[in-house]
């Protein structure tokens, strides 16, 4: 692995304190936002290596390539299907069912993200919703940020509610064999309640002074949806490959497949059907386009953000603060419980919540002994998965599918900044996490 001595002798630190004061300060660069985040992240990422906490072996290790897979996969195969206009579809008909009604619509669109990101997954329901409400936003002449910060907490609310929803509930599904019914059954209760009271909240902060000037509402009303489809070929290939990814998602996790498998062979399908046709120039400027949609900045950012909390992890930090938790909680089950819960939740806000949960799982099956079998383990898998699922919508780093969101608004030239978005995120998740804390100890103590 690496080697401690080789970083206390250039920086004449511990390789734990190198570590964490490294975290703490990439963290507070990327709060201020004087930087590109993605450059933040590399430049944090190859002084871990630099400094020897990692070796670049290990720091490739670090790096979750199922997230990055995923994600790439899905970006080229949504910015593919972009371009048949199937989304300018779905905007005009989503937002003529509520007859264009500002309020109308940021409803639908966070009750669609939070059932599609407990289908599928939330990074994937992001990708496909956010340009949508772009295009609504955009037509009637809307601020997008109320629509994209509640997009943001329904898809995670959402991806909460099912085994395949959000990675941390594939990590327990995986250590624990857990399965897709007990996660529905335990989780997806509370995470509707959830979805329905943080309405409330956006509906008082932005909601009842959502309006739009009456002729744009009529030109909206006036949009023949079935005019948007610029190419029914193109449509009929996306959907195909689509259908196919989906059902990769659903069936694919009992048959060892991963979802960047999925979506990384999803991707070069389409490319194929879709290069097909055409001349090989052509089919090379078709596929710098396609590699052109893709979010780089987001991908390099995470790539950059594994690397710093895995050399955080080697270092044992995480696995210092997590044996705290168990200390302090002196063995009572459903303090244990609601602790994890609450940790877990800040925690998953701060960093990333993927490396938190691998550091969490061996801690709480190291507990079944003291708690009487692994039976008796249940509520504090819960706790752990709701914590950390729901934590994400802590800040913008909280969870992937903010990132992606806050990508799309960056390129349309309305960024969503760190702080502001964590000054009213931080405190409805905290409300979120309490409310999660109630279902916990009345539901299972």
């Amino acid at each position: 692995m690496h080697d401690p001595q080789q970083a206390e002798i250039i920086f004449g630190l511990s390789p734990l304190w190198f570590a964490g004061s490294l975290f703490v300060i990439t963290y507070l660069l990327i709060v201020t936002e004087r930087l590109n985040r993605a450059v933040i992240a590399l430049t944090a990422a190859s002084l871990m290596v630099f400094s020897g906490v990692l070796t670049q072996q290990a720091a490739v290790q670090g790096i979750d390539f199922n997230t990055i897979g995923l994600l790439t996969g899905m970006m080229i195969i949504v910015g593919i299907t972009r371009d048949s206009g199937v989304f300018q579809y779905l905007a005009i008909k989503s937002a003529k069912i509520v007859k264009a009604d500002p309020w109308g619509i940021l409803v639908m669109l966070m009750l669609v993200t939070a059932l599609l990101s407990a289908l599928l997954d939330n990074v994937t329901t992001v990708l496909l919703i956010a340009p949508v409400t772009l295009l609504i936003t955009d037509t009637l002449k809307l601020n997008a940020y109320p629509y994209l910060f509640a997009e943001i907490f329904a898809s995670n609310i959402g991806g909460t509610a099912t085994l395949i929803g959000d990675p941390p509930n594939i990590m327990i599904g995986s250590a624990t064999g857990l399965g897709y019914n007990d996660f529905l059954f335990n989780l997806a209760p509370i995470a509707l309640f959830i979805l329905a009271i943080t309405i409330v909240p956006i509906y008082l902060i932005w909601g009842r002074h959502l309006s739009a000037a009456p002729e744009l509402i009529d030109k909206v009303m006036q949009y023949r949806e079935i005019d948007a489809i610029k190419d029914w070929l193109l449509l009929k290939k996306s959907l195909f490959v689509l259908a196919l990814v989906m059902l990769g998602f659903i069936v694919g996790h009992d048959h060892g497949l991963q979802p960047a498998t999925v979506a990384m062979f999803g991707a070069a399908l389409l490319l194929t059907l879709n290069c097909l046709p055409h001349e090989q120039e052509k089919q090379t400027e078709m596929v710098t386009k396609s590699l052109c949609e893709v979010e780089w900045i987001t991908i390099f950012f995470f790539i950059g953000l594994f690397i710093l909390v895995y050399g955080v992890e080697t270092t044992g930090l995480l696995e210092i603060l997590a044996h705290n938790v168990l200390e302090i909680t002196q063995g009572d089950k459903a303090v244990t419980a609601i602790s994890i819960l609450f940790v877990s939740a800040i925690a998953s806000a701060i960093i990333d919540n993927i490396p938190f949960v691998a550091t969490m799982i061996p801690l709480i099956k190291n507990m079944a002994a003291s708690f009487g079998g692994t039976e008796e383990l249940l509520p504090i898998w819960w706790s752990l998965a709701l914590g950390a699922c729901l934590g994400g919508n802590g800040s913008l780093i909280g969870a992937s599918a903010n990132l992606i969101v806050a990508g799309f608004a960056e390129r349309s030239g309305q960024p969503i900044r760190f702080l502001p978005f964590m000054l009213l995120a931080f405190p409805l998740m905290l409300a979120s996490v309490f409310i999660s804390s109630l279902y916990v100890y009345f539901r299972y103590f």
